[in-house]
């Protein structure tokens, strides 16, 4: 049920963005329906989403030079894993990149890597299989290159063509307006989960570790870590496997 529209709000520079959303009861439900909201909320959402929309043509330009460069230092064609691929990311996103890689070859991607990115650790993908994330910036922008092993590379890619062929642009634009709301309202470790609530409906069988923020901050320029990642928490980080 709607919560009294003026018990639900959220910050923007000094002013208070007003919803009529349960975001509680949402984050319980682990997906928002565009139905819940007023007709008055949902103008607001589809304003702001359009707001987001507005940057695109940049972000692709800078996420086909990563991947340009990605490809060239490792041979494989990278893939968008993050939340500008899906259209859900905000003013404050950055690029998440991904590719497949032999286990078995793992030490030669991580000396090939290390020339050009930082490496920032290993983290659980499933129960028995890890990944590695690199970080670089590209013309201001960060990006995130996730070197998962090739099974699960494949598998990330069927959940990526599964949420893009059947998730509604109303409900992008409801995930994003409430994504926007938490963050807003600086519920760092809500906003995190929610994050990951698109990518667990469609693929289960990952693990969804939600990485928090470390503090509320102002919106901030592209470039500039919004402290989402898409996948599992930690395991090693900065330290490359031996």
């Amino acid at each position: 049920m709607p919560m009294d529209p003026d018990t639900n709000t959220a910050g923007t520079e000094g002013r208070l963005t007003r919803s009529s959303l349960d975001l509680d009861a949402i984050l319980a439900s682990r997906w928002v329906d565009p139905a819940l909201f007023s007709l008055q909320e949902y103008e607001q959402a589809v304003a702001f989403y359009a707001q987001q929309r507005r940057r695109d043509a940049r972000l692709l330009a800078i996420r086909q030079q990563a991947a340009a460069s990605i490809e060239a230092w490792t041979g494989r064609v990278p893939r968008d894993v993050g939340s500008f691929g899906l259209r859900l990311n905000l003013e404050t996103s950055d690029l998440d990149l991904g590719i497949g890689y032999p286990t078995d070859r793992r030490q030669e991607i991580v000396a090939t890597l290390m020339a050009h990115a930082t490496f920032k650790g290993e983290r659980r993908t499933r129960f028995a299989t890890t990944r590695l994330v690199f970080a670089f910036v590209c013309d201001s922008v960060d990006v995130d290159l996730s070197v998962l092993t090739e099974e699960d590379f494949t598998v990330a890619c069927r959940m990526l063509d599964e949420i893009d062929a059947t998730m509604t642009e109303p409900e992008r634009i409801a995930h994003a307006w409430v994504k926007h709301l938490l963050r807003e309202q600086g519920r760092l470790d809500d906003y995190a989960a929610w994050k990951l609530v698109t990518y667990a409906r469609f693929c289960p069988e990952f693990r969804w570790v939600p990485i928090r923020e470390h503090a509320h901050h102002p919106a901030r320029p592209a470039g500039q870590r919004d402290g989402r990642r898409p996948s599992v928490g930690p395991e090693r980080p900065g330290v490359p496997p031996a």
